[in-house]
């Protein structure tokens, strides 16, 4: 797991792929190469963090995320404390932040935060000495998973620049979509946004992409389809007619993936609606990387742990 080069991952923080540069995400995907080669060997532990502590501090339920980065701060030997919000004296109205300081009185190296919030880990990075990673805030952003999407595209298809992406559906309420436009833009990709306008409004096109309303035009010759999970719960008001609606026009099929170009990814991530936004059948097809993300996810949260644990040593021994 170490680094390909010299260089050092000069961030305390994780907090969006706004704040990281080309060089920066290529350091996490090549760092998870070296971490996919352990959760795949026989003995799927290193030492990395042995004696540090790592805080899951979700006020919001995922248990795929909060699952995949426990599994990698225990992959590199280090204790696990799942914050549950829920049973905490956060819900008797008790702030953020003494929140935090208290998590962090109990000596936290790192806080994985997720929050209904934009911008909570950028407030609670600000505040507290440990290393805050975002694992997802409000609309704003999900670096993590738009790194373990970019680790999964090169592993499968050995590059980002130059191919042709395409992401379906709702991109209005995803942060998902945001990281990934902004990590792919960094690297080269072209990028094309599909969905109906209700979802997919003009104003994305500042962010550098093609919009198109229409999915077979959306996905001609594109290397990899990424759908977007429709997000009921984000909604404030119906942004189309019925979930029946948007999969006549907009679900994935058999039949409109030959419309890509041969063999072309097909990326979600997760929890899939099913027959929604893409069919079973499209989902246990070969190109189909579902699982692969899963799998990446802990590889690239193993990566981002080191690098930021680099980071810190670095800062100590400047400082010693």
């Amino acid at each position: 797991m170490k680094t390909a080069n010299h260089a050092v991952f000069n961030h305390k923080d994780l907090l969006g792929i706004e704040e990281l540069s080309a060089e920066d995400i290529l350091m996490v995907l090549d760092n998870a190469v070296g971490s996919k080669d352990v959760v795949t060997r026989t003995i799927k532990k290193v030492p990395i963090l042995r004696g540090k502590t790592v805080v899951n501090l979700f006020f919001e339920n995922s248990t795929r995320t909060r699952t995949s980065f426990e599994i990698a701060a225990r992959r590199l030997s280090a204790d696990v404390i799942n914050f549950d919000v829920a049973t905490s004296s956060v819900n008797k109205g008790e702030a953020l932040l003494d929140t935090v300081e208290t998590i962090e009185a109990l000596g936290a190296d790192y806080i994985v935060m997720r929050h209904s919030s934009s911008g909570s880990p950028h407030f609670l990075a600000r505040n507290v000495k440990a290393s805050v990673i975002n694992a997802g805030d409000g609309q704003h952003e999900h670096p993590t998973q738009a790194l373990l999407d970019a680790f999964t595209i090169r592993e499968r298809l050995g590059r980002i620049e130059g191919l042709e992406i395409a992401l379906v559906g709702d991109i209005l309420h995803s942060r998902v979509a945001r990281s990934n436009i902004l990590l792919l833009n960094k690297l080269g990709a072209n990028i094309t946004l599909v969905g109906p306008p209700s979802l997919v409004p003009e104003e994305f096109s500042q962010l550098g992409v093609r919009i198109v309303h229409d999915l077979k035009a959306g996905i001609r010759g594109a290397d990899v389809i990424y759908l977007l999970r429709i997000q009921l719960e984000r909604q404030r008001k119906n942004l189309f007619p019925s979930l029946e609606e948007y999969r006549a026009v907009y679900g994935l099929n058999k039949e409109r993936l030959g419309y890509a170009r041969e063999g072309a990814l097909v990326m979600h991530p997760g929890p899939v609606n099913q027959g929604v936004e893409i069919t079973r059948e499209v989902m246990e097809m070969p190109q189909s990387t579902i699982l692969n993300q899963v799998t990446n996810g802990v590889a690239v949260r193993m990566a981002v742990f080191y690098l930021l644990q680099g980071a810190r040593d670095h800062v100590h021994h400047d400082h010693s």
